[in-house]
């Protein structure tokens, strides 16, 4: 594995003082680079995830553009569902699509399993590429959380309100946590097979589980998250989870076997301290300030970091992800203004 340089993300992540606060942002490889664009205009997303060389370079360039502390693998949550038999296409402009939808526990008792060696052997080749000769910075694996992929396997694409999704775990519990259960070893598998590769920590992207009450998350969805977090424990990596508009599950993800609890925007990392997160934390700024005038960004990025340092154990991050219209300079002027005004004020408080 590299020799990896700046540590800092992985210190904050198990809840360490540092120097100052570190900072990636999620989605920062891709749509808003124009080195990444022009790669487009040649490949599709599939295309440059299955080639490791060219995966690499998107993956690290953030890196280099804008000295952020941690690398996240480019790749899309879909990625390990094939192997399960699962036909899904990324579409432009729509997103995953599946045209083998699930409907009833028949189509969840032959889905198969992953072998990440033969399934995806490319994914594992990027990885240690860039952990054995390219990144001085920890690389963060992911996978998807298992109730966002179910919400594609059943609505067979993207969807607003996941109406079907419910329905179908209101309405027939034995198959739907069958379905947990493979999605749960999948997802295991899978993020063992990274870290075995070279990742130094790992997060999981429940992207649309804020659709859900907290009581039904309690019910359907958390007994496979304290699996899946109870089993990675053993590879002694920080565990990272966030997701979307789940500010109402702030708390139950604090009580899983887990490093850092990723907050979006919508809940301040003080109030989260104060209903009793106690884990690390990441975020949260809101990716729509990016595209605001330096002054915005600069104000809410204070507020984030003087709530952020009061307890060790504080990543930066954005509520959700970067978009297109967002200007590679503002990102590596926020950068450099984290490291900057985070240090100082660290040193205030020692």
């Amino acid at each position: 594995m590299t020799n990896i340089k700046n540590d800092t993300f992985l210190r904050a992540a198990k809840g360490e003082r540092t120097e100052h606060v570190p900072v990636w942002y999620m989605r920062q490889a891709g749509r808003s680079q124009a080195e990444y664009r022009k790669i487009k205009e040649k490949y599709s997303l599939f295309e440059i995830t299955h080639q490791p060389e060219l995966c690499a370079y998107v993956t690290r360039l953030p890196v280099e553009m804008y000295n952020v502390d941690a690398a996240i693998l480019y790749k899309d949550i879909m990625t390990p569902l094939p192997s399960l038999g699962v036909n899904v296409e990324i579409k432009s402009g729509i997103g995953p699509v599946i045209d083998n939808p699930i409907r009833s526990i028949k189509d969840i008792e032959v889905l198969g399993e992953i072998n990440p060696e033969e399934d995806i052997p490319y994914v594992l080749d990027t990885i240690k590429l860039l952990t054995e000769e390219q990144l001085t910075v920890p690389l963060i694996g992911f996978a998807g959380a298992p109730f966002t992929l179910a919400s594609y396997m059943i609505e067979g694409g993207p969807s607003r309100n996941y109406h079907k999704t419910k329905a179908f775990m209101y309405s027939e519990p034995e198959a739907w946590f069958l379905l947990m259960e493979k999605l749960g070893d999948m997802t295991v598998t899978y993020l063992k097979a990274q870290i075995n590769a070279g990742a130094s920590a790992v997060q999981i992207f429940d992207s649309w589980v804020g659709a859900l009450s907290r009581a039904d998350y309690k019910k359907y969805i958390k007994p496979i998250m304290t699996k899946i977090f109870t089993e990675m424990r053993t590879e002694n990596v920080p565990l990272i989870m966030h997701g979307v508009g789940a500010s109402h599950l702030a708390l139950e993800w604090n009580d899983l076997p887990l490093d850092v609890v990723g907050l979006d925007w919508r809940l301040p990392i003080a109030d989260a301290r104060k209903i009793g997160v106690t884990k690390a934390v990441q975020g949260n700024l809101d990716p729509a300030v990016l595209i605001a005038n330096w002054e915005s960004v600069e104000e809410r990025a204070k507020e984030i970091i003087d709530q952020g340092i009061q307890t060790p154990g504080f990543i930066f991050n954005l509520g959700h992800g970067v978009f297109p219209d967002v200007n590679p300079e503002m990102l590596k002027r926020l950068t450099s203004f984290i490291h900057e005004y985070s240090a100082e004020k660290l040193k205030q408080l020692r």
